[in-house]
């Protein structure tokens, strides 16, 4: 699983200070599995934050190849700083793929569901989100505050959790930010 589209978070026309042969580099995050890349652009192209750029088999137009996999802690302070406002713009423009999570989860094992790893979601408010969705799906994340009483803010839950899976403050489990193997791939 990897992603094919990317947000530009930074750009280092330079690349990193005091690292070989100077080539531009930008840091980025996938659109679908929230994955960490430094990217190197196609020469003469300047990236800029936000930027959405094909980064998928195939043909690249503004990207030459994928440099590597990076963890939270090598983005620069400039990523580090965006990071969280363009996850909740991811959240917010993906809204049906998101609230589908919340019509399908399931549980993870005997004891806990799915649903329990988002901030704010105890055993109460699982069985309400599940008994709510068997009457009728949702549709979207004002329709998930309205049927759920006393629900923490939907988007706000999902952003705290791909969050805190980018951190890897809970590495067994993952169902939003899909870690690749870290490897200088070129690919």
């Amino acid at each position: 699983m990897k992603d094919d589209w990317v947000i530009v978070l930074d750009f280092l026309p330079s690349g990193h200070p005091g690292q070989g042969k100077p080539e531009p580099i930008a840091q980025a995050i996938g659109e679908k599995y929230f994955s960490l890349l430094e990217i190197v652009p196609r020469d003469d192209v300047e990236l800029s934050l936000g930027d959405r750029v094909y980064v998928g088999e195939g043909t690249r137009d503004k990207i030459k190849y994928i440099k590597r996999s990076i963890s939270l802690s090598e983005l620069t302070a400039f990523s580090r700083s965006e990071l969280e406002e363009v996850i909740k713009d991811l959240v917010r423009e993906e809204e049906e793929r998101f609230v589908d999570f919340f019509n399908k989860a399931g549980p993870i094992s005997t004891r806990m569901h799915s649903l329990e790893l988002l901030p704010g979601v105890g055993k109460k408010h699982m069985w309400e989100l599940i008994d709510a969705r068997k009457e009728k799906s949702f549709e979207n994340y004002e329709e998930l505050k309205k049927r759920v009483p006393f629900l923490p803010d939907p988007e706000k839950m999902l952003v705290k959790r791909i969050m805190t899976e980018l951190r890897g403050d809970d590495p067994r489990h993952r169902i939003f930010a899909l870690h690749r193997k870290r490897e200088d791939d070129r690919r």
